[in-house]
């Protein structure tokens, strides 16, 4: 339980699992992976994976929170709807994958992170987790309030809102209020 956290600074831990899960996959596939904000994980234009965190307050102290992660791995066949946009490890490496050290090495991985948030580190991880934005610093259509409009994908806040450059006007917006275009 993340206990040490401010409640109020919940996204540094939606940012840090993320940060993990991209830099545990970089080392498993040798490519680049981007974190589609908040918490999906891209390689290419193509899904890899997610995460969903459930966090649990009671009044302003944390009673819990839930994480679940979601990598496609040995998957090799999508739903046709999905197919185009989506991956797995094996269709990357071209090979089955042990799926008990996979957990181990993501394990590590998560391990260092929330290790490094438990020594006060969010803000050094947050830098590191907009590195990995995907789409960042490029011109991208997005969906707000179902209008098509196009931004540059700036950051995201310490409370995990997304930044958008509208022809230099800066806009934040939370999960709900905006939407990637693929």
């Amino acid at each position: 339980m993340p206990s040490f956290l401010d409640p109020k600074r919940q996204f540094d831990l939606t940012a840090a699992i993320s940060l993990a899960i991209a830099q545990w996959l970089e080392s498993l596939l040798q490519l680049s992976v981007k974190i589609k904000w908040p918490n999906d994980m891209y390689v290419g234009d193509r899904k890899i994976g997610g995460i969903l965190i459930e966090n649990i307050l009671k009044g302003k102290v944390w009673k819990s929170a839930v994480i679940g992660i979601g990598i496609n791995v040995n998957q090799t066949e999508f739903p046709p709807e999905i197919q185009a946009h989506t991956t797995s490890v094996k269709q990357i490496l071209h090979t089955d994958c042990d799926l008990t050290k996979l957990l181990t090495d993501l394990c590590q991985y998560i391990e260092r992170v929330y290790t490094a948030l438990k020594r006060g580190e969010n803000n050094t991880l947050l830098t590191l987790y907009k590195q990995h934005l995907y789409r960042l610093g490029e011109l991208h259509p997005f969906l707000v309030d179902g209008v098509r409009v196009e931004g540059i994908l700036s950051g995201v806040t310490e409370t995990g809102r997304l930044q958008v450059d509208f022809n230099g006007h800066t806009v934040d917006f939370d999960i709900k209020e905006i939407a990637f275009v693929i």
